[in-house]
């Protein structure tokens, strides 16, 4: 079929009546059969299905058509399904133009149908504009690092690290903190089948430890991200840790014996109890290894970090208690080192950002008395409650932890003494405290009523007599197993009302006065409680707005990560080769944060496995001929990908195809016309802009 004139194509979807329900579909086909260079216009039901393709598809094989242009919905989910439709019929896919009729016009304009169909016209007519002057392209294809780099160590992280690893593939896992596990490794039990947080996390922690496609940087955050798609060349800055990990061996003798000065709020705790300037994060730490916070750390030995060890009178070295103890000699008190840490940089193919969460402090809270210690919430409940945690398990109200330890001193020396710290008789739950509130967070956190319902549960078989009240808006239990769960609580006597709280009271002793509205009986109710425990909004973790700026992904309106598509494409973005997994998306539970890692792990691996990529050929391209040189263009790309070159002697601009994007900022910020775009020349863009602003006429140049 000759190529040579344009014969164009036009095919209308009604969308069901996604777009028929707003725009008049027989008056736009009418208009459209009257456009320059148009010899075929259908319409049909959904232009997308295989009928509809098929329509395309026989047009195309019979030579009426060598452009097409379909009218239905956004380019950015159905442009591959056209292009796929023109290319399996022997028609170059670049010969295809999409009129976006459905977002930018019937849902746009749905209660203005008039107005709806004319512009319906108008981007069809703009779109006829552009097909006429479309030019034949090839796809390209470049070379693929088949490596992947995973952010953040959490459960998503690790199940996103091990799929990827078990596949043949180099990972590299990076995380903030010394020790991999994030929020799970703090979670005492996890519903709905109440089993050990940390029987099924730390296997899986020593796994990815272990495994010899898994190279592990904890206590280090991404600095930095160039290239694109298939090459991405990462900065990571692994912080100073001042001790050597390649000697420590996480015996803890060095945390055992660091001042009381030097102790600080443990993070891991949720602030419950403090911990050493050195420190290991928990005890099932991995890798299990110590820390020395510089900020925390008083210097006990007179010196600072890089300095030599001060002498005594008869020349004999002064060390801080953890060089003391330290059987190998890791403590790096007197050795330089750059307080930077340690820059590295990594070539990968493709990126999972998995950076988890965390939830609200108390403090904004005014009217919960966060002022008093007895006002905790969910999380520091989990500590509270776990083995691990600052009373080991025992249920204490927070503001006796400091005779608890003094309790454990004094056994740990061997005194027969009785622990005389009060345990909490009544307690309270407190449910959507910062979500579901629109002076916070108007989303729903999704997981406060089950791990409510999971503690109270947990509280109530080891302290029969422990009084509980859990006070809801709503109980959202959609999960499968979870209305069960919902219902063996109440079963064992845990009480649960429906109502908001108003505030709450600290008193003199300690103790808290709850006010709250029961609705089923409706009326206000008031409740002495030794501990209130509130269900905190969960919250995009410290830094993703920051780690989304670097990585150029978009962030949602609440701070989450933002996918490219909230149905089809949740673990995408919209830089391609990047991909979410877990809370950094949104709020989720530990099953959905599994599933969408595996998800986003299969999309990785699916990227990388041929080695190679497919890279449209919609790039810039410099006419050498035209270019003066001014080199406008090369600070002005966000991707690196223009230099300067000598050419005939003269300094000229270069793209690099591997690198360009085809974004045009260079194309439109030439003052001599040098760039072009293909896929959006100036010819083609001129077209639809004149074609705009004639409402509708298509000018045959």
């Amino acid at each position: 079929m000759s190529e040579n004139r344009p014969k164009i194509g036009v095919y209308i979807c009604h969308c069901g009546e996604n777009i028929a329900g707003a725009v008049n579909v027989e008056e736009v086909k009418k208009f459209a059969e009257t456009l320059p260079n148009v010899v075929v216009v259908r319409d049909y039901l959904f232009m997308c299905s295989d009928p509809g393709q098929e329509l395309i598809k026989q047009d195309i094989k019979e030579g009426k058509v060598n452009r097409v242009v379909v009218a239905a919905c956004t380019p950015r989910t159905h442009e591959p399904i056209f292009r796929r439709a023109c290319e399996d019929a022997g028609l170059n896919k670049y010969y295809f133009e999409m009129a976006n009729i459905r977002d930018q016009c019937s849902w746009a304009h749905w209660h203005e149908k008039e107005k709806a169909t004319e512009k319906a016209k108008q981007i069809i007519a703009a779109a006829v504009a552009k097909a006429r002057l479309l030019e034949p392209l090839e796809d390209r294809y470049v070379d693929v690092t088949q490596k992947v780099l995973v952010i953040g160590g959490g459960i998503a992280g690790i199940f996103a690290a091990l799929d990827i690893a078990n596949a043949g593939y180099k990972v590299y896992l990076v995380e903030k903190n010394p020790s991999i596990g994030g929020n799970m490794a703090k979670l005492d039990k996890t519903f709905p089948t109440n089993d050990c947080s940390a029987c099924i996390l730390t296997p899986l922690m020593v796994d990815v430890a272990n495994h010899p496609n898994i190279e592990l940087i904890t206590y280090a955050e991404v600095e930095a991200v160039e290239g694109t798609v298939g090459n991405f060349k990462v900065k990571v800055r692994k912080k100073q840790t001042w001790v050597d990990w390649e000697k420590c061996t996480g015996c803890g003798a060095c945390v055992n014996v660091c001042p009381p000065k030097a102790r600080v709020p443990d993070e891991f705790n949720e602030g419950l109890s403090k911990r050493g300037a050195i420190y290991i994060q928990f005890p099932q730490a991995v890798p299990k290894k110590a820390v020395i916070d510089a900020d925390a750390c008083i210097k006990c030995s007179g010196r600072w970090f890089g300095e030599p060890p001060r002498t005594t009178k008869d020349g004999k070295p002064i060390l801080a208690p953890c060089e003391k103890v330290c059987p190998t000699g890791a403590c790096l008190r007197d050795e330089p080192r750059n307080p930077e840490g340690e820059l590295i940089e990594l070539n990968v193919g493709a990126i999972i950002v998995a950076t988890g969460y965390k939830v609200m402090d108390k403090k904004h809270f005014k009217e919960f008395a966060p002022d008093s210690p007895n006002v905790i919430t969910a999380m520091q409940m989990e500590r509270l409650i776990s083995a691990t945690g600052p009373t080991e398990g025992k249920l204490i109200v927070p503001s006796d932890i400091p005779k608890y330890e003094q309790w454990k001193k004094k056994v740990a020396k061997g005194e027969q003494v009785e622990l005389d710290a009060r345990k909490p008789h009544r307690i309270v739950y407190v449910s959507c405290v910062g979500s579901r509130d629109e002076r916070f967070h108007t989303y729903c956190s999704r997981i406060c009523c089950m791990y409510m319902l999971k503690q109270a549960m947990l509280l109530k078989e080891k302290y029969p007599d422990l009084d509980i009240y859990i006070f809801f808006i709503d109980v959202r239990t959609p999960g499968k197993d979870f209305d069960e769960y919902y219902m063996r609580c109440r079963q064992m006597g845990i009480k649960v009302i429906k109502g908001k709280v108003g505030g709450v009271q600290r008193l003199p002793d300690e103790r808290l006065l709850v006010r709250g509205y029961d609705a089923e009986i409706g009326k206000p109710v008031e409740l002495i409680a030794d501990l209130v425990v509130l269900a905190t909004a969960v919250e995009p973790s410290d830094g993703t707005v920051e780690l989304a700026r670097k990585l150029g992904i978009n962030v949602g309106a609440e701070g989450f990560l933002k996918e490219r598509h909230t149905k089809l494409y949740p673990v995408d973005t919209m830089t391609e080769g990047i991909f979410i997994a877990g809370c950094a998306q949104g709020p989720k539970d530990i099953p959905d944060s599994v599933a969408q890692a595996k998800a986003a792990a299969a999309s990785a691996m699916s990227l990388i496995a041929p080695g190679k990529m497919k890279v449209e050929p919609l790039v810039s391209e410099v006419d050498k001929e035209k270019c003066s040189g001014c080199g406008i263009c090369v600070p002005l790309c966000p991707y690196g990908a223009i230099t300067m070159v000598e050419y005939n002697g003269k300094p000229k601009a270069e793209i690099n195809p591997a690198l360009c994007k085809g974004c045009g900022v260079c194309t439109a910020a030439c003052p001599s016309k040098a760039i072009k775009l293909y896929g959006f020349t100036f010819e083609q863009v001129l077209a639809q802009v004149r074609t705009l602003a004639k409402k509708g006429v298509v000018e045959v140049l």
